[in-house]
């Protein structure tokens, strides 16, 4: 069984590594096409969709450091400085001292950027459902409920550059 992480600690998951492979066999090539059309309706966007994810970090957290961004999004710092430098360079986020620990420096969002990644997100929502509109009415039912699934899996489940879950 893999681990998973919360605030107490490790803990067991609560299925089956046999029952994830089975569920992620059947859903994985299908997967692989949404994700590749999604993102190829994404191309003209202003951001990458890397730079969407460590936008919406800094959203959702708030000021953080470089190694705090560089950790959740598990890439490397030298990888987050850059990605970090390419949206300060267009005013998408600011860094300042850390007035706790004035060693540190911490990267907020800037209003142009929350302005932007709404923007885009708003894109990208709209992307998303020219293609989930293609469902019937019952099936877009279900993928409401699957989106609830997949939102919680995207909260739990927390793996470390190397693959193992923290």
């Amino acid at each position: 069984m893999t681990q998973q992480h919360d605030e107490k600690g490790p803990a067991q998951s609560p299925s089956t590594y046999e029952d994830a492979v089975e569920v992620a066999r059947s859903i994985q090539p299908a997967l692989n096409k949404l994700i590749l059309i999604f993102q190829r309706t994404a191309e003209g966007s202003s951001l990458t969709t890397s730079q969407v994810s460590i936008m919406n970090q800094l959203r959702m957290r708030g000021p953080s450091r470089v190694s705090t961004i560089a950790q959740a999004e598990l890439i490397r710092m030298p990888t987050a400085s850059n990605a970090l430098y390419q949206l300060e360079r267009r005013g998408f986020v600011e860094r300042h001292r850390d007035e706790e620990d004035r060693r540190g420096v911490l990267v907020a969002l800037t209003q142009l950027g929350e302005s932007e990644l709404a923007i885009v997100s708003q894109q990208r929502a709209s992307a998303l459902a020219e293609i989930m509109r293609w469902l019937d009415p019952k099936d877009l039912d279900t993928a409401h409920e699957v989106a609830t699934v997949i939102s919680k899996l995207a909260d739990v489940y927390r793996p470390t550059m190397n693959g193992e879950q923290r």
